[in-house]
């Protein structure tokens, strides 16, 4: 399950390695004996607006009951991490998690016992940058608090991706339905989706008689697809114009695509 996640996810997580010269491979770490924990090396990267991976799994010997994870949002060096810097904890009713990231954090396995810790952090912002650390609590107490000295790197940059505009051949008279499709596959919030079409005129205008629609689609448990149909029948007066999809992230990030609306006749 985790590697086809991951895989669905790829193209809105890309690790850079330009300059680490480092892969997409985890690195493994073993602060203690027998307390391991992979992570990627170099710096994922990701865009405003859309979501995150962090691949992790660790272990832990056997005879160690793990109670609950916990990751912490550290300073840029990455090497302070407190109390105050929890963005996610297992433990059903923490408060200890900071204000901004409630609501946006899942782990890809719910079970901890799995040893799998990677979690998928939604709606991103840019200030979302920084360094990520893991600890995990186990039982006995001893070897409990397990803090991770590995750290994963996030950077988060503006939205550059643009939305996929999906156009039938266009017949006069004849009904037909665009569709608009946001990028990324992401489980966080509804992004708003807005047509705008420019005819002979400089300034947009409403399409006459159109209906739009939306629609989710349930790629995996943690990736959705989300797109927006246009329906509306063409006539000559819309051959050589311009439609435009704009496509409304959490945060008021944005982004849109316009194509050239070619009409037929019968």
């Amino acid at each position: 399950m985790f590697v086809l996640i991951w895989a669905t996810l790829l193209f809105s997580v890309r690790v850079s390695d330009a300059q680490t010269g480092s892969s997409v491979c985890g690195k493994q770490s073993c602060p203690l004996t027998d307390y391991c924990i992979t992570l990627v090396e170099g710096e994922i990267t990701a865009e405003a607006g859309l979501c995150v991976v962090i691949p992790c799994s660790f272990t832990v010997p056997e005879n160690i009951k793990v109670l609950h994870i916990v990751w912490f949002k550290c300073d840029p060096a990455g090497q302070r991490c407190g109390y105050g810097d929890i963005f996610f904890n297992s433990k059903t009713f923490s408060d200890q998690v900071q204000s901004e990231f409630k609501g946006r954090v899942s782990l890809l396995e719910s079970d901890v016992s799995q040893k799998n810790c990677s979690i998928i952090v939604n709606d991103l912002k840019e200030s979302d940058s920084g360094a990520y650390r893991l600890r995990v609590n186990t039982l006995p107490s001893s070897g409990s608090f397990s803090k991770f000295f590995q750290r994963a790197t996030v950077s988060v940059q503006g939205l550059s991706q643009r939305p996929t505009v999906m156009i039938p051949p266009l017949t006069e008279g004849q009904l037909t339905t665009l569709t608009c499709t946001a990028p990324g596959l992401c489980s966080g919030s509804e992004p708003t989706f807005t047509w705008r079409w420019r005819g002979g005129g400089e300034s947009d205008a409403d399409l006459r008689g159109s209906i739009t629609a939306f629609k989710t689609e349930n790629v995996t448990e943690f990736a959705k697809r989300r797109s927006s149909t246009l329906s509306f029948s063409p006539s000559a007066e819309h051959h050589g114009t311009n439609i435009t999809c704009t496509v409304l992230f959490q945060g008021n990030v944005s982004t849109e695509e316009t194509a050239t609306l070619s009409v037929t006749c019968e």
